[in-house]
């Protein structure tokens, strides 16, 4: 009887994990969404003719010894 409980509690817990993985996964779905829709408001927003480079400066990495 006591292994049974075990596996129900066992169960119950796997089965809120991915409950809670699914809501993540959703809002994170969302949060995408919202993200390339404000991204491609803004590029509609601006000239199409916009510089390539966003302004700031990039350096190269200088080489590492392994």
């Amino acid at each position: 009887m006591f292994e049974y409980e075990l596996h129900q509690l066992r169960s119950a817990e796997l089965i809120e994990e991915a409950e809670r993985f699914r809501l993540a996964r959703f809002a994170r779905t969302q949060a995408k969404a919202r993200r390339a829709e404000r991204r491609g408001h803004q590029e509609n927003s601006q000239d199409a003719e916009r510089p390539v480079s966003t302004g700031r400066i990039r350096r190269r990495r200088a080489p590492h010894t392994a």
